[in-house]
């Protein structure tokens, strides 16, 4: 029977493992080339696989919700359309190897409950995000939590992966031989002490505030009788854990500066019906103010820039990312990459693009990989300004506040006088560890200089 192995593919940078959310075809279904076979989801999006070949599903050798890495064979098709009758048929070996890892994983989560200590969160399982901010994948934690290694463990353990992630190599070295080490090292209480009398750990140290953060514990929080308890969805969880290890990891300053878009406002008004007949989109305002913040950074490029550890990677491309609202409340960030290379119509297409994709679940894992800065509206829902959290590992993002009409001093030769002018804040929060306020003040103060200075009179 000639057979063939679906891998778990490549799914963008940075992205190692995904986790099997749905089945399409059952064992014994027909499927055809690219027909849908698997949904999974990445810490970056969901995503449908397609079948590499036509045939009959032989085998899931990963069931719901368990974590497969890249390369990982995740299914097996026939490609005779020959179906085993029975799964009996099956090597006693094979079974147990596919069975073996919802077993352990069970076994070890009932041992390990009544043992675990304050490294865990509430429920018994080791938190995504640790309090210096680290990200740990779905595997490092569920080895963690079948070895009974705490949270303040792992956040002494130096990760391999990028940006520091600690992967399933790290961790399995920790435990074959790092561990005891830093068990007879590691201090037995945790007596506040002064700063400079705390010892150096034996593996690499987390951030200093690692120390303070790691006191701090969520509210409990018991609800009323008339209260409605909803569960997080799965995106709900990751923008909350992307928000709070931001939040950590960068020390946020945002800076403000209002700036004077009548020009811009009235040359819209007259284009944009002759743009649609010509083009069949519609041309907003976001285009026109992402190139002004694309000029910005070829100006500035120390803000499209990332941080490792103490190296600062100043990036080739300006890749744009747009938060963008979803039906369902949640917020995604797809990306326009190579934004200095596209004229007006080509931002407005590309941005118009993208934000159809998003609300219609359309976008690939590719889409939403890359960004070096991010640009969000929070005029479209009426606010004036805002402080946003920069989108890791960027280390900068502008809140495009809304535009309103404003009475303001205006300056002629022939002396000054009150006009309405229209007029929009924005928001520029960037990380202070490599962003000072002149080179953060400066880029927002540029970005507003060139929509002011937008000619009424350009040609599309």
């Amino acid at each position: 029977m000639a057979q063939i192995e679906i891998r778990l593919p490549k799914m963008g940078e940075s992205v190692t493992e995904a986790t099997i959310t749905n089945w399409l075809k059952e064992v014994g279904d027909t499927i055809e080339m690219d027909e849908p076979l698997v949904e999974v989801a990445t810490d970056k999006v969901d995503n449908e696989l397609p079948s590499e070949a036509e045939g009959v599903l032989v085998k899931q050798l990963f069931q719901k919700d368990e974590v497969a890495q890249v390369g990982d064979v995740i299914a097996i098709i026939s490609t005779d359309g020959d179906a085993p009758a029975d799964d009996s048929s099956a090597p006693a070996a094979e079974k147990e190897t596919v069975a073996a890892p919802v077993a352990a994983v069970a076994e070890s989560i009932t041992a390990d409950v009544a043992t675990m200590t304050a490294s865990v969160n509430g429920n018994g399982a080791v938190a995504k995000t640790g309090p210096s901010g680290k990200f740990y994948s779905p595997l490092v934690r569920s080895i963690a939590e079948k070895e009974g290694v705490s949270m303040s463990e792992l956040e002494t353990i130096s990760g391999s992966g990028q940006n520091g992630r600690v992967t399933k190599k790290d961790i399995l070295g920790y435990i074959g031989g790092d561990r005891s080490a830093a068990t007879v090292t590691a201090p037995a209480a945790t007596t506040t002490v002064a700063p400079e009398t705390i010892p150096a750990p034996k593996a690499t140290p987390a951030p200093a505030a690692a120390g303070f953060l790691a006191n701090i514990k969520e509210p409990v929080v018991t609800p009323g009788p008339d209260d409605e308890i909803m569960e997080m969805d799965r995106m709900r969880k990751l923008i909350a854990d992307h928000m709070v290890m931001s939040t950590h990891v960068s020390p946020h300053v945002t800076s403000y500066v209002e700036a004077d878009v009548t020009n811009i406002f009235n040359w819209r008004k007259k284009v944009k019906k002759g743009f649609m007949e010509r083009e069949g989109e519609n041309i907003t305002f976001t285009p026109i103010f992402m190139e002004a913040v694309v000029k910005a950074i070829k100006d500035f490029p120390m803000i499209n820039v990332s941080v490792s550890g103490n190296q600062i990677i100043k990036r080739k491309h300006i890749n744009v990312g747009m938060a963008t609202a979803l039906p369902s409340g949640n917020l995604i960030v797809p990306v326009i990459k190579d934004a200095d290379r596209l004229n007006l119509t080509g931002l407005t297409k590309a941005v118009n693009e993208m934000a159809n994709n998003a609300r219609n679940n359309n976008l690939k894992p590719e889409d939403i990989q890359g960004g070096t800065y991010t640009v969000t509206n929070v005029g479209t829902f009426g606010n004036v300004m805002g402080t946003p959290i920069i989108n890791q590992p960027q280390v900068a993002i502008l809140a495009l506040g809304a535009i309103r009409k404003v009475p303001a001093v205006i300056e002629t030769p022939d002396g000054d006088f009150i006009g309405i002018r229209h007029k929009m804040f924005l928001s520029h929060s960037y990380d202070h560890r490599v962003v000072d306020g002149a080179l953060g003040g400066q880029f927002v103060r540029r970005v507003a200089d060139y929509l002011e200075q937008f000619d009424p009179e350009r040609e599309l």
